[in-house]
């Protein structure tokens, strides 16, 4: 037997270490997964996107880092359904959950499920909305339905808890405990960081809320919108700030003071005691935190509002919604901003696909209006802001119509993971690698259900590109609205019986009935869903 020489075998061993050491180097990491979503965030509230009201330093790094979406959309402009379909990669009338009453069809396969049976660590913290068992989590800590802002409940996986302090700093809590003493090294994780905030009825963080009702902020062009070149639906829906929103559960206003008052004008429906869920919810130190900020709201109100005109008592709601609507906003910045400084103080950052999104968008005064669920853009688009390092051009801005239905698939193919064939998106991997001549999307669906209802904001479904926007409002009426978003981008003037659009009116209502057909959508599931939803 030949035997090597001791400084031959050193050799050879060091050789074949570099060389085990080399094609380990080479071997592809899984990338990790960081999925922020808040609720109801409107694109307009991000600096990133227009600096007009705020301020949002962190979310903006994930732009300066990253890809920032300028057309991004949901499928349905409500909170559950949008969920729904993210978690899924389907329209909410396939995967059933249409609205936040009708039930989500529990056999529909999720991509956490997936993630998890493909090797990662998954968890979730925060507001799921819907169901109290997510599927394909391997811990978790979700709020019940809406949740609240103050010491807030949680389903957990031993059992309901309370805890003390506010959502958002809880919910980062939560996040940072799992990313620093729960997750597994040796895995790829997808944790799911998911904020309550900004959702009504805004509630921001004591030092917020001193801070931000000292502020005034522009107001938006449309306010006093009177809809008077558009159909039915924008003059019936029940979302304006003067004659809807709620003095007491909105804008803060005591229940004693209104009584003391001898009633205010206009009268608002609603409950007006709503103002004490949240702060009777407080520890004593919370209270007392609240109260003086409080009590210089309800004097301010107590001194004008019978002094003002109804343009001025607009512009007062206006002011005391953008304190509140922006002081929750301002935390929710704050916070994302405590877990990009992990990922990158832990060397995580590197390896980590970031995403930034809402679940809609949302009216910040446009057009008189608060909340969401209508095809125009204030509340169809949604930010989206996606990091990836050594993948997407930093400081990247894209055009493309792109929706919450391709998060499913974009992310399960930036894990080398297999799509299911009935998802119903598209991956974003040719725009995330600055490849567009591969995407071919011109256009998208929407389709909205929930009506009568919170709101009253009528069923509707649509088409809509770069250039236009056509919806059909069903059920009760049967309307037809199209908007030139290049000429009209506030969306002001209906222009579907203009004789100039008579041919993008034929073209648009031709793609459309083409997309109903390929997404599997038809007016017998409208009819079904229209009988199912009297049931709730």
């Amino acid at each position: 037997m030949k035997v090597l020489p001791l400084f031959s075998l050193v050799a050879l061993c060091l050789i074949l270490g570099y060389s085990c050491a080399e094609k380990e180097a080479k071997k592809p990491q899984k990338p990790n997964f960081l999925f922020i979503m808040s609720d109801d965030h409107a694109y307009q509230a991000i600096s990133a996107y227009s600096d007009h009201l705020i301020q949002t330093p962190n979310i903006d790094r994930l732009a300066k880092e990253g890809m920032l979406f300028r057309n991004a959309s949901v499928t349905n402009s409500i909170c559950a359904p949008s969920r729904a379909t993210i978690l899924t990669g389907k329209h909410t009338h396939i995967n059933g959950k249409i609205d936040n009453h009708n039930p989500f069809d529990t056999t529909q396969v999720t991509f956490p499920q997936i993630f998890q049976k493909a090797g990662y660590q998954t968890a979730m913290f925060g507001k799921l909305h819907f169901g109290n068992n997510p599927k394909g989590v391997d811990d978790f800590m979700i709020l019940p339905g809406q949740g609240h802002y103050i010491n807030p409940d949680f389903i957990t996986q031993k059992g309901d808890t309370t805890i003390t302090g506010y959502v958002t700093d809880i919910i980062t809590d939560m996040s940072l405990e799992w990313l620093d003493k729960k997750r597994d090294s040796d895995k790829p994780f997808f944790l799911m960081y998911l904020h309550k905030a900004p959702h009504r009825p805004w509630w921001p963080r004591a030092d917020k809320f001193k801070e931000y009702t000292q502020k005034t902020f522009p107001l938006p062009e449309t306010l006093f919108d009177d809809y008077s070149n558009r159909g039915t639906a924008a003059k019936t829906a029940e979302m304006n700030l003067l004659y809807h929103m709620q003095y007491s559960h909105d804008s803060k206003i005591f229940p004693e003071t209104l009584e003391a008052m001898g009633g205010v004008e206009p009268l608002v429906e609603g409950s007006q005691a709503d103002v004490y869920n949240e702060f009777n919810r407080g520890n004593e130190e919370q209270r007392n935190e609240y109260k003086p900020i409080l009590d210089s709201i309800n004097l301010d109100f107590k001194e004008k509002w019978p002094k003002l005109t109804d343009k001025e008592k607009m512009i007062w709601k206006y002011q005391r919604y953008m304190q509140d609507y922006l002081g929750s906003i301002s935390s929710v910045d704050d916070n994302v901003g405590r877990v990009l400084d992990y990922l990158d103080n832990n060397g995580l950052a590197e390896n980590t696909i970031v995403v930034y999104t809402s679940d809609q968008g949302f009216y910040l005064g446009e057009h008189g209006w608060f909340d969401k669920r209508f095809i125009y853009d204030e509340s169809f688009k949604t930010p989206l802001l996606i990091r990836w390092p050594n993948e997407i051009k930093p400081g990247t801005t894209e055009e493309e119509m792109v929706q919450n239905l391709d998060f499913a698939q974009t992310f399960l193919e930036a894990a080398q993971i297999s799509a299911p064939t009935d998802m119903q998106g598209e991956s974003l991997m040719p725009l995330l690698k600055g490849d567009g001549a591969k995407w071919n999307r011109e256009a998208v669906y929407y389709h909205y259900y929930e009506y009568p209802s919170v709101h009253m904001v009528k069923r509707h479904y649509g088409i809509v590109t770069k250039e236009y926007k056509l919806a059909h409002f069903y059920y009760d009426v049967d309307e037809w609205e199209l908007y030139d978003r290049k000429k009209d981008p506030k969306e002001m003037n209906n222009v579907y019986d203009d004789p100039a659009y008579a041919e993008i009116v034929k073209e648009l209502k031709g793609k459309l009935a083409e997309l109903r057909v390929k997404y599997k959508d038809s007016k017998e599931l409208d009819d079904k869903y229209i009988e199912q939803s009297k049931k709730y």
